[in-house]
Order: structure tokens, then sequence, then C-alpha cells
């Protein structure tokens, strides 16, 4: 499946978002398993690929970490923008399974880590991060972290469709994309994504 903002990439998706998203919550969920964040290309991820494919620069020749990788979009967009290396880290593990199939889809290889990475600093230059601000205590424990990378130099790029707590204030605007979503898991058909570098 291709995503419809970044076309160039093939992934593979849940075909049938809103019964497998209401499967993991009513059924999975009794088990332990967590929602399938990776089986979605999420409108975060799709702006922040879109922006990375179209911005090179950005992460050329550096080694990035795409943090919250999910099903490792943003990770292959950095890739083939000619990262020098790319880290796809998520605590789902069923999201390295994901990331290696969508990685030879495309072509391109990419390492996995899937412990908790808040707080640690392996000297990554750039650090990608899509749709990280839906909730507040992720977004509390994320932005100092985020801000401390940034004070030491690396770059902080967040793709975000207005989650509720991403922190403005900390932000500078770099592009804005009309994202195509799935209606099944956004409340629109077409969400207005945001670019943003932490300084």
């Amino acid at each position: 499946m291709l995503p419809p903002h970044v076309p160039e990439i093939c992934l593979r998706l849940a075909d049938e978002a809103h019964d497998l998203w209401h499967r993991t919550e009513e059924e999975l969920s009794e088990i332990g398993l967590p929602p399938p964040f990776w089986a979605f290309a999420w409108a975060g991820g799709q702006g922040l690929a879109r922006y990375v494919l179209d911005h090179p620069e950005t992460v050329s020749g550096m080694r990035v970490l795409d943090f919250a990788s999910g099903s490792g979009l943003v990770a292959i967009a950095a890739m083939k923008a000619g990262a020098a290396s790319v880290t796809g880290a998520d605590i789902d593990p069923f999201c390295e399974a994901a990331i290696r199939l969508n990685a030879r889809a495309n072509d391109v290889a990419i390492g996995f880590e899937g412990s908790d990475l808040v707080g640690r600093d392996s000297g990554w230059d750039v650090v990608l991060a899509g749709d990280v601000f839906y909730e507040k205590p992720f977004a509390d424990r994320v932005v100092p972290w985020f801000e401390a990378l940034r004070a030491r130099g690396a770059e902080v790029l967040v793709g975000d469709p207005g989650r509720s707590y991403l922190p403005r204030q900390r932000l500078e605007k770099l592009a804005t994309y009309e994202v195509p979503v799935t209606r099944a898991l956004e409340d629109a058909e077409v969400k207005r994504t945001t670019v943003w570098r932490f300084v």
C-alpha cells in the first residue's frame, strides 16, 4: 500500500482500519496486546516523511533516530533521502517486524531499538518524531528530552496534525501539508499537518 502523501514509499498497512482498531480495543486488550499503531500511516508521520524526502539535506549523511517509529515510514524516508544510518525506535515489539518488512519492501536497511529511549542520547545528529504529542504524560516526558537533545546540537523535527499536547512555544514551523487520512481513525478525511523544529 502507498501512503497517499508519500507515494514513493510502499508499506504493509492494515486494509480495514476500523475493524482492526476495534478488534484490538475490544478483544486483544484482554490478553495485553497494545493497539496496532504500526499498522497505519498517521498524518504526522506522513507529513514528516514528505518533508524529509523534499528536503534531503535535513538528514543526508547523518545518523538519524526515528522515534516512535511505528511502521517505519519516516525511517524509510530518511534512508531514501540519504541518511548515513537510521534507527527506528518503538516500544511496541510488533514494530520490529513491521519495520523490517517495510524496509525490505523499499530496499533500505534500518536498525531497530525496542527499549524506551526517552532520556537517553546515543549521539544522533537528527531525531524525527511523528504524532508523539497525543497524551499529556507522554508529552511531559518527551519535551525535556527533546530540549536536551536540541541543547547539545541535535536537530529535532516533529510532524504533528494538531495533537492536544504539542508544545508550540518550543517550536519553529517548517512546513504545512494537507494529508489524507483514514476517517475511521481521525476526525476528518484530511488533516492539516505541520512539521516543526525544536528551538
